[in-house]
């Protein structure tokens, strides 16, 4: 791996997780500020969570996809536009407690942004956000033989978290090192993502860079390593309910294996991950 940009991070979680409303003159899309918004965004958050977004035109109508740090990024059709900025709820799990709405624009070629996060009793948590562009995904893989990856370096020491720290310090700790293996151990504890547990994070950041993992999971637990806060290597067994684009060998909710070339729970698989040009 070679020079930095982007963080790996990793989580676990040991159970599983369990006409278009919209208001807007035809041809949305055509118009100059909707021109604008159109296209891949990386996101910069006041928590400073990983997000991206892409907002898409279908048959007119806007379509967009978000990911606030993990889980599902949609798509989310239901958008409403009104004054060149465009509203949308995100999906929501029946035991979730809050409601979050998203309403976004374009100010000075960048995204300006609003996250409402909206409790049962009326109250509210208000988030600001801002994108900058970033290169459309190409329609072909990059050819990896003109790429120039600089000397492997290890992640892990095989002793302690060196070169690893909390992605949510407030949080619980749930990995350890235990016989030369990094280890998690996270209680479910709530509906959300990852619950009382922090996830886990590099403390260097990468460039391009070609990832070699190993892995072991046991049955119906799902973990996943998140590369640039922005596309999920899923990590499940062959055999887990999740299975297409949240199953083994998944970039989860956007590209789908061709094939289950997954291990039952509890052996050891390998994945080796490029991403370049991203």
């Amino acid at each position: 791996m070679n020079r930095n940009h982007n963080r790996f991070s990793v989580h676990s979680l040991p159970r599983r997780v369990v006409g278009l409303c919209v208001l807007l003159s035809i041809g949305f899309l055509s118009t100059a500020k909707a021109d604008e918004l159109k296209g891949d965004w990386s996101l910069d958050l006041e928590s400073d969570l990983p997000a991206w977004m892409s907002i898409q035109e279908n048959d007119g109508k806007p379509l967009v996809f978000l990911r606030l740090y993990v889980g599902s990024a949609g798509p989310y059709s239901d958008v409403i536009e009104s004054n060149g900025r465009l509203k949308f709820t995100l999906g929501k799990n029946k035991k979730a407690k809050k409601t979050t709405t998203v309403d976004v624009g374009i100010k000075d070629g960048h995204l300006d942004g609003v996250i409402l996060r909206t409790s049962p009793d009326g109250s509210s948590e208000r988030e600001t956000f801002t994108g900058k562009k970033i290169p459309p995904m190409p329609t072909t893989a990059p050819d990896l033989s003109k790429v120039r990856f600089a000397h492997p370096i290890s992640l892990f020491n095989g002793k302690d978290l060196t070169g690893w720290k909390a992605h949510e310090p407030e949080k619980k700790m749930g990995w350890s090192v235990e016989d030369g293996l990094l280890k998690n151990t996270t209680p479910k504890t709530d509906f959300t993502a990852t619950g009382d547990y922090a996830n886990l994070k590099t403390e260097a950041v990468f460039e391009d860079f070609w990832l070699h993992i190993e892995f072991l999971v046991q049955e119906q637990r799902n973990s996943g390593i998140y590369l640039r806060g922005m596309y999920e290597a899923q990590v499940v067994d062959r055999d887990s309910r999740m299975q297409g684009l949240q199953g083994v060998g998944a970039i989860f909710g956007m590209i789908e294996p061709t094939k289950n070339a997954g291990r039952p729970g509890g052996q050891w698989q390998t994945y080796d991950i490029p991403l370049v040009d991203r």
